[in-house]
């Protein structure tokens, strides 16, 4: 009797060992943002949430707590009695929440969750670059999830949204792969990206559920989330939609066909010449190495920030067809910067940077965990910083190599 009882405890040991190497549902605290309407002129007390403005933009104002009409917003919440607006800012800054999951995610294990989207038709703020004059808020925005080691840490963008242009609430569903054993969520407003300039921007948020364990599907997961669609409003696209037949057109008779033929010149219809478009860095996986590294040539940015130029999507796109056309191959997006900064300013610059290359690669499609990024500093130079040709040259992002069998 008390050897069949030993038996039966070590399997239910084993059994709750085995769940828990595989991971289960993760619960989220305070998903509907409940709490006292707070217009943001104070710090954020939100129950379970820790804003990240205290540490990127300590001179910000919080995320706003709604609805009390503030800033000409009157939408009503979608779950409970109270939703969470945040904003994006022209002078560069950005505000998101984040807060310690009860247990990390389960590496190699995917997930599910879902939340309430929309924005205000209106939406006043006062912000520093204008002198504290309100100015609107209501440029499209996306909502990005971020997985972390630690509070407000982007260590896996999760996925994002596309822009939110919508003043109804909507349900996106967010679906991943976790590549690390993240502890740690954060949900984050952001500029649509690549954007030239930073620009004034909301969106609200409600109703966020757990973290559902769901099987991992066999082709990629999507970075980018979409609102859910409801089949009963559906409309049937016009070119499914039946029309009456038309009647067949009568022949023409073979008098009017030669005539027809006779009378179109072949000048009249040149042959369009093809044209070839050059390559800017001709990546070739035969002539790659693991551990090598390539300049990516033609690659903008506004000054000294991680805005993005129009003008780099060639070289971009064509990074992304590589990594599009070779989805064995893992690389790292380093950025690098020259001397004349100091090295806390050359670090975020540079990170910022091949961040922003890295989740342009995403965005388009190509899976977060085979697209890694960090940021260098003024750690390695390739010329002298004493020129200004040496220092522009110092001034890069690169791509690194790490893996060519997945």
């Amino acid at each position: 009797m008390s050897l069949r009882i030993n038996l039966a405890a070590i399997f239910s040991v084993l059994l709750y060992m085995g769940a828990s190497a595989q991971g289960g549902d993760i619960a989220i605290k305070n998903g509907s943002f409940e709490d006292f309407p707070n217009k943001g002129q104070n710090v954020l007390s939100l129950k379970s949430w820790f804003d990240c403005g205290k540490v990127d933009f300590p001179s910000q104002t919080p995320p706003d707590i709604h609805p009390k009409d503030y800033w000409g917003n009157t939408t009503p919440p979608a779950d409970g009695k109270s939703y969470l607006g945040m904003v994006v800012r022209e002078d560069e800054s950005w505000e998101s929440v984040a807060q310690r999951l009860g247990e990390p995610m389960a590496v190699g294990q995917c997930y599910s969750l879902s939340i309430q989207l929309c924005r205000s038709d209106t939406y006043l703020s006062a912000t520093k670059k204008s002198r504290n004059r309100e100015k609107s808020f209501t440029t499209p925005i996306v909502l990005r999830v971020w997985g972390g080691s630690g509070y407000c840490n982007q260590r896996q963008l999760l996925s994002e949204s596309i822009p939110i242009n919508h003043s109804d609430w909507k349900t996106y569903e967010f679906n991943f792969e976790a590549i690390f054993p993240n502890r740690y969520i954060t949900v984050e407003a952001f500029y649509k990206t690549p954007t030239l300039l930073p620009y004034n921007g909301h969106l609200l948020i409600d109703n966020l559920s757990d973290l559902k364990l769901i099987p991992c599907p066999e082709e990629e997961l999507l970075a980018i989330a979409y609102p859910k669609i409801d089949p009963d409003k559906v409309k049937v696209p016009a070119h499914k939609r039946k029309r009456p037949k038309k009647k067949p057109k009568k022949k023409p008779k073979k008098e009017e066909v030669e005539i027809a033929a006779a009378s179109t010149s072949p000048a009249a219809k040149p042959k369009r010449q093809k044209t070839t478009k050059t390559k800017i860095l001709n990546l070739d996986k035969k002539n790659l190495k693991e551990g090598q590294t390539i300049n990516i040539q033609k690659l903008y940015f506004t000054a000294d920030t991680s805005s993005i130029d129009r003008n780099s999507y060639g070289v971009l796109n064509e990074v992304y067809d590589f990594l599009n056309e070779n989805d064995d191959v893992v690389v790292e997006i380093g950025g690098h910067t020259n001397d004349q900064p100091t090295h806390e300013y050359c670090d975020k610059l540079s990170k910022d940077r091949a961040k922003e290359v890295a989740t342009y690669l995403v965005r388009k499609g190509i899976q977060a965990k085979r697209v890694q990024f960090k940021g260098y500093g003024k750690r390695n130079p390739i010329a002298s910083n004493a020129t200004k040709n040496g220092r522009q040259k110092n001034q890069r992002v690169e791509i690194k190599i790490l893996s060519l069998d997945g």
